[in-house]
């Protein structure tokens, strides 16, 4: 039988974004009602895991059917990207601006700029 320590391990793909307000909402597109938001990058990422693993451990003590996520590939989770130096020194400022790692304020940037349904993707 499938427990929270299983799904916990599946990588949930989510939707970040900044509001008018300058705060950020997360929300899981595969769990249904899953979504948060906070005041900075850093805290909406850590509210959103919480969040996932609350409706998780609801669902499970519901019996409702809790999916999996719809992306079945296992994509690597990082790359390497060369910048030049003022565009680095300029994401490192914005970051630092925002009190996120620059991992963080890049991956916000990111997935702003990446539009339209993430199961239609060509892999």
């Amino acid at each position: 039988m499938k427990n929270l320590e299983y799904y916990a391990k599946l990588k949930y793909p989510f939707v970040l974004e900044q509001d008018e307000d300058g705060s950020y909402f997360i929300e899981y597109p595969d769990l249904p009602g899953c979504m948060t938001c906070g005041a900075t990058i850093e805290e909406v990422l850590k509210l959103g895991d919480d969040a996932k693993k609350s409706w998780i451990v609801s669902a499970l003590r519901d019996g409702d059917f809790v999916p999996e996520p719809k992306i079945a590939v296992d994509y690597p989770d990082n790359f390497k990207l060369r910048l030049p130096k003022t565009l680095y020194r300029q994401l490192s400022a914005n970051a630092s601006a925002e009190g996120v790692s620059m991992n963080q304020y890049c991956l916000y940037l990111l997935s702003g700029g990446v539009k339209g349904d993430v199961n239609n993707l060509r892999a």
